[in-house]
Parts: structure tokens; C-alpha cells; sequence
């Protein structure tokens, strides 16, 4: 970390207030947190613009489908070869070259007559460019953020993630009814432009935290089996996966699940919505209320029951019950704020990047898996004994993870490093 940037973390953490607000008060960080304002709202634009015109260009559902599972489907073998990438480069030119490649390929897909098949490899292109940028972004915020700090940085980030699924598909199809499909997709382009700029402006140059070592895939894939390997790492990778996967089990049989509560679209838009909107509430009150030290305390056994609420639905609730246990499903995932420092501080400083390019790609992956595995239950099963049965697998599996962070935490002495 460079003299200047060590300075600004020291002062940041020496802000009166604390909290949320201490963490904009770092210039820094303003920059990021805007930079990836427009990069969300760009990828939102991109996911409902390609469906809608794939749609209207096919006719088909299925393809229709596909564009959009194709954000979820690279992550693993983007987070498992590319990963290398994000040590072994300066952090702002590699987050500046993803946004760049990404607002080319969304200008590209916006350009007339581009072939289907053209559009579903852009879209991977894209969707293989992710991990490593929020890896690498990840990675950054504990350069320009310590401590607390940090953590605080990181809820932040995923708020904006949450809050994009609460209004932002509901927003870009709003602007679709007046824009045409490939005018949205420049603007998407466009927002990644804008993050570019912002980050090679308003961030500061830092070297690369590993040597050029052999191939990036090689060193990628040998990074990912020495993370693995430490088993207080795969421990908190574990952490961060298994409960993902199976909260989304109720996303992907949410359409069945109202369709059988007779509540229409709108009933549909209220149950999608209760998870994030819980994991927002539950992420700000934790950030505002709660000093690191309570976090910490409260961090395992919210996960340990966060999955409680959808083993509710043994119960049949109706749609109005079942958004009220999604809600308290999403709060208990507050749990997150204390396994950010524990992450951080986990994994050697050197392998940052890679790591939190491995933690973002197994998140992404396993949740598609649990929303495909979701719907395919729900053709057999009830929605409602589906989302059942992934809150009793889920906690029965929590519940195995967690024996092993608190075994492997037992000689780790928490505080920032």
C-alpha cells in the first residue's frame, strides 16, 4: 500500500461518527461506490435489454432464458482460470481495462443486425469479465479501507447489489417501453464508460500485489487448490457458498408459488422483492447499530438460523406470510458483516484478488445452481414443500460449516490487522 493511501486509511479511521458515514468521508471510496452504482445499473440495462430483444427477434422463451442465465453460467471457470489476473496486474488498470472491454461488448451487441449468435457470445464475454472485476474491486477496498472500515465498504457495495433486484429490473423494463432495445444497450455501455473513468480518476495507482509467475490460468488454478487447501480458507469459502445456494431455491419457484396463491404479477413482484429488501434492512442495521466486536458475536448464529424461516413454508403460508419469512430470511444474512474481516484477514495479502475472485464465482455459480435445482423440484413438488426442503438441507448444511469456521477460528484473534 502506497504512503498516501496508508495516510488515508489512518484518517478515515480517526473520523468522528463512525459508521457508514465514515466510510464515504474516504475519497476513495467515493469513487468506487459510484463506479459501481453505474456498472449495476449498466449490467441491469444489458440483462433486460438482451432478453427483450432476443425475445422479439426469436420468439423464444427458451433463448430468451438463456441470454439471461448466461450472467451466472461463466462465473466458475472465469473465477477458477482468470482469477490469477487480479495479483498480477496493477488493480486501477485492470479494473479500468475490464470496464472498457465490457462497454465495448454492450456497444457491439447494440450495433443493427449483430447475428444471434454474436449477442450470446458478447454476453458471455461479458459474464467472463465479472468475476475477475469484482475480485479485483473487492480486493482494492482493503487497500483503500481498514479495518472496520472495510467491512462497512463491503456492506455498502452489497447493498447496492440488493437494492438493483428490488427496483432495478422493474426500472429498466420501465425505460424499455420508451427506449428501443439497442439504444438501451448503449447506455449500458455507456455507464461502464463512465466507471472507467471514474475509477482511473479518482483511484489511486498501486502495484501489483503478486510477480508474473508462469501463465495466468496456471497460476489461477494453483492459487484456487492452495486456497482450498487452508482449512480455515475453505472453511469461510464454504460460509460464503452453501447458504447463497439455497436461499435463491425460493427465486427460482417463486413464479409456481404465486401462480398457486392465485396473486398474479403483482404478488409475484412482492415475494421476489422481500429477500433483498431484508438483506438491505438487515445489512444497514447491523452497520449503523452494532460495533464490530457485536458483529463478530452475532455473525454465527444468524447463519445458523437464517434458513429457519423457509422450513416454515412447511406450513403452506399464503403469499403475504411467505414474503414475511423471506424478509426475515434476507435480514439474517447481516451475518456477512463479520465474515468480511474474517475473510480478509484469513487470506495472504498477495493472494487477495484471487480469492475474492473465487469467492464471487462460487457464489454466482452455486446459485444458479440452486435456482435450476429449485425449478426442476418444483415440477415434481409443490413450490411451497421446495422452498421447505431447501430451508431444512440448507440449515442441516449450515449448520456442518459452521462447526468448522468456529474449529478453525479457535486460535485466530480477531481485530484488524
Amino acid at each position: 500500500m502506497s504512503r498516501h493511501a496508508r495516510r488515508t486509511s489512518l484518517l478515515a479511521e480517526d473520523l468522528p461518527g463512525g459508521g457508514y458515514r465514515a466510510v464515504f468521508a474516504v475519497r476513495e471510496f467515493r469513487a468506487i461506490f459510484a463506479a459501481h452504482v453505474l456498472s449495476v445499473l449498466g449490467g441491469v440495462f444489458a440483462e433486460v435489454a438482451l432478453v427483450v430483444l432476443v425475445f422479439r427477434q426469436t420468439g423464444s422463451a427458451l433463448l430468451s432464458a438463456l441470454i439471461f442465465a448466461l450472467g451466472f453460467m461463466p462465473y466458475a471457470l472465469s473465477g477458477v482460470l482468470l482469477s490469477g489476473l487480479a495479483d498480477r496486474h496493477p488493480p486501477r488498470r485492470l479494473l479500468v481495462i475490464c470496464d472498457l472491454l465490457s462497454a465495448a461488448c454492450m456497444i457491439t451487441m447494440a450495433v443493427p443486425r449483430t447475428p444471434l449468435a454474436a449477442l450470446f457470445v458478447l454476453r458471455c464475454a461479458v459474464a467472463m469479465i465479472a468475476p475477475l472485476f469484482t475480485g479485483t474491486r473487492a480486493a482494492s477496498l482493503a487497500d483503500s479501507l481498514q479495518g472496520d472500515l472495510y467491512v462497512l465498504g463491503r456492506s455498502l457495495v452489497r447493498i447496492v447489489a440488493q437494492t438493483s433486484q428490488i427496483i432495478g429490473y422493474g426500472l429498466g423494463g420501465l425505460a424499455l417501453v420508451w427506449l428501443p432495445a439497442r439504444v438501451a444497450l448503449c447506455v449500458a455501455g455507456a455507464t461502464f464508460l463512465c466507471s472507467a473513468l471514474l475509477l482511473r480518476l479518482g483511484t489511486h495507482e498501486r502495484p501489483a500485489r503478486a510477480s508474473a509467475s508462469g501463465t495466468a490460468m496456471r497460476q489461477s488454478l494453483a492459487s484456487a487448490g492452495r486456497l482450498l487447501g487452508d482449512r480455515r480458507v475453505r472453511a469461510l469459502l464454504l460460509m460464503w457458498w452453501i447458504p447463497p445456494m439455497f436461499f435463491v431455491v425460493a427465486e427460482g419457484v417463486a413464479a409456481p408459488y404465486a401462480d398457486a396463491a392465485s396473486a398474479g404479477s403483482a404478488g409475484l413482484g412482492l415475494f421476489l422483492a422481500a429477500m433483498p429488501t431484508g438483506t438491505v434492512v438487515g445489512e444497514v442495521l447491523a452497520g449503523t447499530m452494532l460495533g464490530p466486536a457485536a458483529r463478530d458475536r452475532i455473525a454465527l448464529p444468524l447463519a445458523a438460523v437464517s434458513m429457519l424461516p423457509m422450513a416454515a413454508f412447511a406450513f403452506h403460508p399464503s403469499l403475504l406470510a411467505g414474503a414475511a419469512l423471506m424478509l426475515l430470511t434476507g435480514a439474517c444474512a447481516a451475518y456477512t458483516l463479520g465474515m468480511d474481516r474474517w475473510f480478509v484477514e484469513a487470506v495472504p495479502d498477495q493472494m487477495r484478488g484471487r480469492a475474492m475472485s473465487l469467492l464471487g464465482a462460487g457464489i454466482m455459480t452455486l446459485q444458479g445452481v440452486g435456482m435450476a435445482a429449485g425449478g426442476a423440484l418444483a415440477e415434481v413438488f409443490p413450490p411451497h414443500a421446495v422452498i421447505c426442503g431447501a430451508g431444512a438441507i440448507g440449515t442441516y448444511g449450515v449448520l456442518g460449516v459452521l462447526r468448522s469456521v468456529r474449529r478453525t477460528g479457535e486460535h485466530v484473534h480477531p481485530g484488524p490487522r
